[in-house]
């Protein structure tokens, strides 16, 4: 039967734990202020508070615990009608929702309150609560304006702040009472005197806590009308965590306590030298992976060029050149050797037949005398008839005769 309604089954420890940690993740739920009578108000030996706040309809058990419970100025008891701020979480044990209160106050606080409330709602309709309005907060500043008294124990804990968080950061103090009926005028005049004369990058606007009438100058309209016509943006730290004033709504930004004022305002050094050395080292890393991947690439480059280049075709070229020359030089010489074989057959046949060589073998060349033409047969030549024969060695001279008539008349021809 069971198993048809649940998907799971828990122990009640499990199931305890799941519901707070749901309770304990709802943002709206870490910061509440919740409005009842009070009942059951004890004060443990330990310091804690325990009371329960109660209404018409239902009841809410709060918790309250020492270190909270010194700083309240206000000891609710039963019957009081309190506003108290904290957040909602379980009590395992006893497996029960309760409040665990920062803050009381009593609800409503007479003339006074209604002042506040009157005036809150007096420049929220002119827009000066706007967060468009309102000033970026410098992330270095070199110069620190502090509107507070000389003497207040908050002005000592900022310096110690700001010396440790950032100590590059000057300090320029301009001193104003911060309670009573003369603390507005001098507050504004302070504001006034950092903005004239001074060029600091932000203002802090300090008081440590106290009752709503020790805070009272931080409700004045005087005050507030001064923050926002501020060319310097000004944070306001003033009272504890649990106190809102006036000015927290017009500053540029509202800050806690004097201390956390100053720790908004600054950058912690520390933090930021730690910071520097991780992006050192992120950079370096970065400048190496980047050598890495062009190293890798600057190879794969290479052997792609290497592979497309035109010094390989080149250098295939120039040795099919070097073959080529080679080639035409052993053939030009072979040409030539030929061509001198040539000519020198040609020229022993031309020495062959060079008439002087046939000459000088025994034969001779018959001219005729008169003209020097060329016999080259016997008849018809006449008897008579001058002739020149031409050997190898020189030329003799003769004359034709009858063969008959020489042999009968036995005479010589010259």
């Amino acid at each position: 039967m069971f198993d048809s309604f649940f998907s799971a089954s828990y122990s009640v420890t499990d199931l305890t734990t799941y519901i707070r940690e749901v309770i304990e993740s709802n943002e709206t739920l870490q910061d509440v202020r919740v409005t009842g009578e009070v009942s059951n108000m004890r004060r443990a030996a330990s310091g804690h508070w325990y009371f329960t706040l109660k209404d018409s309809s239902a009841q809410l058990k709060c918790v309250m615990w020492r270190s909270s419970a010194e700083k309240q100025t206000f000891v609710p008891k039963d019957g009081d009608a309190i506003e108290a701020q904290g957040r909602i979480g379980v009590y395992d044990a006893q497996g029960a929702y309760q409040l665990y209160a920062n803050a009381v106050r009593p609800v409503g606080m007479g003339d006074l309150y209604q002042q506040f409330e009157a005036l809150k709602a007096k420049l929220e309709a002119e827009g000066l609560f706007d967060p468009a309005r309102k000033r970026p907060i410098p992330a270095f500043p070199r110069l620190i304006g502090v509107v507070t008294s000389p003497e207040a124990a908050a002005f000592q804990d900022i310096q110690n702040v700001l010396r440790r968080r950032f100590p590059l950061a000057q300090i320029i103090l301009s001193p104003s009472l911060v309670q009573g009926a003369d603390a507005p005028p001098q507050i504004v005049t302070a504001l006034e005197r950092l903005n004239r004369h001074t060029q600091a990058d932000v203002i802090l606007l300090i008081r440590g806590g106290g009752s709503i009438e020790d805070l009272w100058a931080f409700n004045d309209e005087r005050v507030a009308r001064a923050v926002v016509a501020s060319r310097i943006p000004i944070i306001s730290g003033v009272g504890h965590e649990i106190d809102f004033t006036i000015v927290d709504f017009v500053s540029d930004l509202r800050a806690p306590t004097p201390s956390a004022a100053a720790e908004v305002a600054t950058p912690n050094v520390e933090e930021l030298l730690l910071n520097l050395r991780d992006r050192g080292d992120t950079l370096a890393t970065l400048i190496d992976n980047r050598l890495f991947d062009l190293r890798t690439n600057l190879g794969g480059a290479r052997r792609t060029l290497g592979h497309i280049s035109p010094a390989a075709r080149i250098r295939n070229l120039r040795q099919r050149v070097d073959d080529r020359n080679t080639r035409l030089i052993n053939g030009q010489a072979a040409r030539l050797a030929r061509l001198t074989e040539r000519l020198a057959a040609k020229k022993a046949a031309l020495d062959a037949a060079d008439p002087r060589s046939i000459l000088a073998r025994g034969y001779a060349i018959v001219y005729r005398s008169e003209d020097m033409a060329r016999i080259a047969q016997a008849a018809g030549t006449k008897p008579g008839v001058g002739i020149t024969l031409q050997f190898h060695d020189g030329e003799l001279k003769a004359r034709v005769e009858d063969k008959d008539s020489h042999e009968r008349y036995k005479r010589t021809l010259f």
